[in-house]
Formats: C-alpha cells, sequence, structure tokens
C-alpha cells in the first residue's frame, strides 16, 4: 500500500525523523487557516501517489493569504499523470542549502534491505545514476545486525557531503530503517533530504509503500488506504479477493495463477500486443471466481479483447468453462475471448464451450496460439 507524502510524514514523526510542520487540507478554506496557522511562507502540496508533482504544476511556494488561495484553487482538482488531486499538504517553507537522496528499499535478490545514499538529491534515481554512476552509495544490512550507526556515517562519507552533517544525515538513515523495518515498509524514499541554512537536516518529502501482507499488524497504517486513489476495477477486485494489478494497454488478461498469468503477459507482449491488467483467479479457481473475474476485467472500458488462459492442476477446466459461460450470460460482454484451457479436464471444458456456442469466443490449443489471436481481435 503506498501512501501519500504527508502520511509517510505522519510515520516519520512517529520514529523521530525530522520533518517539517504541516496540515492536511482538502478545501481552499482550509488551506489559507492551516497557512495562517503555521506561518508564512508556507509551501502548497498536491497529494497524489505519483511522482513528478513540480513538474506538473502540483507544488508552490505561497508568501501569503492571496497565493495560497490562488494556488490552492489552482492544484485542488487538476490531474497529475492521470490522478486527480484531492488533498494539499500546507507545509512550512525551509530555507535550503542542500538537497541529497535517500532510500531503503527490499533487495529481492540478496534478500536483504538495501539502503541508498546520494548527494544529489532532486533528481528522479534513474537521471542520478545516469549522471554520475558514482554518485548513489549503496550497502546491504544484515537484517541480523540492522542498520549501525557506522554505516549511516560511512553512506554519508562515501557520497561526499560537508564534514559538519555527515553525523546528522547518518543519524537520519538510521532512523529510516526503523521506519522501515518497524513499519513493515517495502520502500521508504525521501527526495530530497535538505540541509537547511542553519544546517539542520530535514526529510522534505516521504514516498512509504508498505508490505500489504502486513497491514493486519498496522491497523493504524491501515486505515489510511486512499480508496478514491484505486481505479474502479483495484476496488472491485479487492471487494471479491481477487488479485488485479492495472495495465496500460487494452488486452484484458486472466489466469490462474501468477507465474501463469506473468508469463501470459509477457507472451501477449511478445506477440504485438498490450495488456490491460495482470488478474490471478489463483489456483483452484471455481466457477464464481471466473465470473466475478470477468466482470473486474470487463468494468475497464479500454479493454478490447479478452485472453482467458487455464492450465489445470488443482483447477478443473470443466468448472472454469461453467463460470465462464455464466459470465457469459450476466455481463453479455461485446467484446471478443481468446480461451485456452489445458490440464486437469482440458477436453471436457473444451466440450462445454463448444456446446455453449458463446458469441464471439474462439478456442485455441496453445498459449502462443491464443496470444496471437487476442493482439488479432484486439486491432
Amino acid at each position: 500500500m503506498d501512501l501519500l507524502e504527508y502520511q509517510g510524514k505522519q510515520l516519520f514523526a512517529k520514529h523521530g525523523v525530522p520533518v517539517s510542520p504541516g496540515r492536511p487540507v482538502t478545501t481552499v478554506q482550509e488551506a489559507v487557516s492551516a497557512a495562517d496557522e503555521l506561518g508564512y511562507p508556507v509551501v502548497v502540496k498536491a497529494q497524489v501517489l505519483i511522482g513528478g508533482r513540480g513538474k506538473a504544476g502540483g507544488i508552490k511556494l505561497a508568501g501569503d493569504r492571496e497565493a495560497v488561495e490562488q494556488h490552492a484553487g489552482a492544484i485542488l482538482g487538476m490531474e497529475i499523470r492521470g490522478l486527480r488531486v484531492r488533498e494539499l499538504w500546507i507545509e512550512e517553507a525551509s530555507d535550503i542549502e542542500d538537497e541529497y537522496y535517500a532510500a531503503f528499499v527490499f533487495d529481492r535478490s540478496a534478500k536483504k534491505p538495501m539502503a541508498m545514499f546520494s548527494r544529489m538529491g532532486g533528481m528522479d534515481v534513474e537521471a542520478i545514476t545516469a549522471e554520475d554512476p558514482e554518485a548513489m552509495r549503496m550497502l546491504h544490512v544484515d537484517p541480523l545486525l540492522g542498520f549501525q550507526d557506522f554505516h549511516g556515517r560511512r553512506l554519508a562519507f562515501e557520497a561526499g557531503i560537508p564534514e559538519d552533517v555527515i553525523r546528522p544525515v547518518g543519524e537520519m538513515l538510521g532512523k529510516l530503517y526503523e521506519v522501515f523495518v518497524s513499519e513493515d515498509a517495502t520502500l521508504v524514499e525521501v527526495n530530497p533530504v535538505v540541509v537547511k541554512t542553519d544546517r539542520s537536516v530535514n526529510a522534505l518529502d516521504a514516498k512509504v509503500t508498505i508490505d500489504g501482507n502486513a497491514l493486519y499488524r498496522h491497523p493504524q497504517t491501515a486505515e489510511m488506504r486512499n480508496i478514491s486513489d484505486e481505479s474502479p476495477q483495484e476496488r472491485l477486485a479487492k471487494e471479491r479477493g481477487l488479485t488485479y494489478v492495472p495495465l496500460d494497454g487494452n488486452i484484458g488478461i486472466l489466469g490462474n495463477g501468477a507465474g501463469l498469468v506473468m508469463s501470459t503477459l509477457d507472451v501477449v507482449a511478445q506477440a504485438g500486443g498490450k495488456p490491460a491488467n495482470f488478474l490471478d483467479a489463483a489456483g483452484g479457481s471455481k466457477a464464481e471466481a471466473i465470473t466475478s473475474a470477468v466482470e473486474v476485467i470487463l468494468s475497464n472500458e479500454r479493454v478490447s479483447a479478452l485472453l482467458l488462459n487455464i492450465f489445470g492442476g488443482i483447477t478443473r477446466c470443466d468448472e472454469v468453462a461453467q463460470g465462464l459461460i455464466a459470465a457469459f450470460r450476466q455481463v453479455e460482454p461485446t467484446v471478443p475471448f481468446v480461451v485456452r484451457l489445458d490440464g486437469t479436464n482440458g477436453p471436457e471444458g473444451r466440450a462445454l464451450l463448444a456446446e455453449a456456442e458463446l458469441p464471439n469466443l474462439h478456442i485455441e490449443e496453445t498459449m502462443l496460439g491464443a496470444a496471437e489471436k487476442v493482439v488479432e481481435l484486439a486491432g
């Protein structure tokens, strides 16, 4: 689960990470009241779960009430890379001398947390490494040993920052690691970490992703989930207990098992198509699960064709076929379907589909054949 900036900063403050005072607001009047309370100048920040807010005009400095009204009115309701701004963060402005980058991320290949720090803040990670590969300093953290004080000082020293801020930056890194571990995060990123004119160090931004499987241990954090930032398909999938990830294409993908679905995405892309989603109906999928999954996928208006790829192990292909027949009766789809059924009761499943004579449904024997067919039908 991704958190908005102010939500991440609330977690930071809980663990002693220095952040600027601020107030979350949802209206222009609330923004003015928050600014009056904080004192001018303030920064008006759009709260959306995506980067590039500043370049899109979603972060503005305001020196008085009139400026806050103007900026808050302009930012509320604007779209930033497809996401509509519904909340603002009004923050006390900072006098900045230097900007750095800091992050903790879980490195699955190494099976350890990885600490990252750079003296080049305010830029995307890709831009930092492209401009100067040596600017990003990294180290893996032994989960049993944890992130020690000397780790933070080492990263800061190797990054080449001024000596007087090496120790406070190291201390901040230690507290960010505490957030990472204590909150079951998979990502904690601050861009930028700023050094103010008084040489104090502050987290000016917060990007935090919490492991969704651990939310039961953090009920207060779970309440921060912002449903309005999720697509209708994501909300519907959650309600029905389905694993769904939205993508940018127009070909709906449904399979049983995460590995098979990922392979299907690759094969469709190889055939020249663009998947609209990842949807895993899970092993042992019953008719009801297939019906629910089809309804979720077809609720996306961009979908112009759907590929159902099932390999029956625990899953019975005849059960899947019955679910698909039920889905056609309930949803009455207008887009073409391509179906590949193989494995347990595969012949029985294909026979059921043939007998049903569902409109605009095509049966393919192989995954590659199914991918090529759905790309053709999707146009």
